[in-house]
């Protein structure tokens, strides 16, 4: 296929896990003119920690493990109309060994996601987690180097703004990044892409039967002792991020 001439619009929708990161990346999937990337430190993260993830032999076996390489892959030109590419990253994947030099010629954006709400959600797929699965140090750390080293100010929303009003947000979202919004970015259909990381089997089972945004409940349960003590050391990180959030 032909690459596109132009310098392309990059994306990196920095998250942790358990948010909307992978029904925003159907969004912009959706859209004419974006390719987008899955995860793309994924394997690099299991090879590097050596923590065991659902799936995780698959997942190593089907990226690339080293940073470079990671990044190299990551920043090449793009191919036939994209003008645009969206990167779904997580902040728990970057460790003290992965290159971040790179960071500096793409859009950083931060989505977050209540404390309690995500951690919740998280142990129906992974129980006894510690702090750092979580993402929060990292989405910060992350925040203020982009901060502190680019002209353009980060963007962060919260997922639960987005979903409140998907339009406004994704047209606020839009502006943000000086992109033309489209209604494609509403709404697509069900089922898997090609684009799914190896790891969809495992993770991706809701976004899968999804066609677009879905509202749902705010987090009125309780968590146990050791879970709250995780949202507990969540929160400053959270707080810190969500004075920047879009309104």
């Amino acid at each position: 296929m032909t690459k596109h001439p132009q310098v392309p619009t990059r994306i990196a929708m920095w998250s942790g896990p358990r948010n909307i990161s992978t029904a925003l990346m159907r969004s912009f999937e959706n859209r004419s003119d974006c390719t987008v990337v899955d995860e793309p430190f994924y394997a690099h993260y299991l090879d590097a920690t050596g923590i065991d993830h659902p799936g995780r032999d698959t997942i190593l076996s089907s990226q690339p493990k080293r940073g470079d390489a990671v990044v190299s892959a990551l920043m090449s030109p793009l191919e036939g109309n994209n003008r645009m590419q969206y990167q779904k990253q997580m902040s728990h994947h970057i460790t003290a060994a992965t290159p971040l030099d790179w960071i500096k010629g793409v859009r950083n954006c931060f989505l977050l996601r209540e404390p309690r709400a995500m951690i919740a959600s998280y142990v129906k797929q992974r129980q006894d987690p510690v702090f750092d699965d979580l993402g929060f140090r990292q989405l910060a750390e992350i925040y203020d180097r982009v901060a502190s080293g680019q002209d353009d100010t980060p963007i962060v929303i919260d997922s639960d703004d987005l979903l409140s009003d998907p339009p406004v947000f994704l047209r606020r979202l839009c502006d943000c990044l000086n992109i033309p919004f489209e209604d494609a970015m509403l709404a697509w259909p069900s089922g898997a892409r090609p684009s799914d990381g190896a790891w969809a089997p495992w993770w991706y089972a809701n976004v899968e039967k999804s066609t677009g945004f879905e509202s749902r409940a705010a987090f009125a349960g309780t968590l146990p002792a050791h879970l709250e003590k995780l949202a507990q050391q969540a929160m400053p990180y959270y707080r810190q991020l969500a004075q920047y959030k879009l309104s």
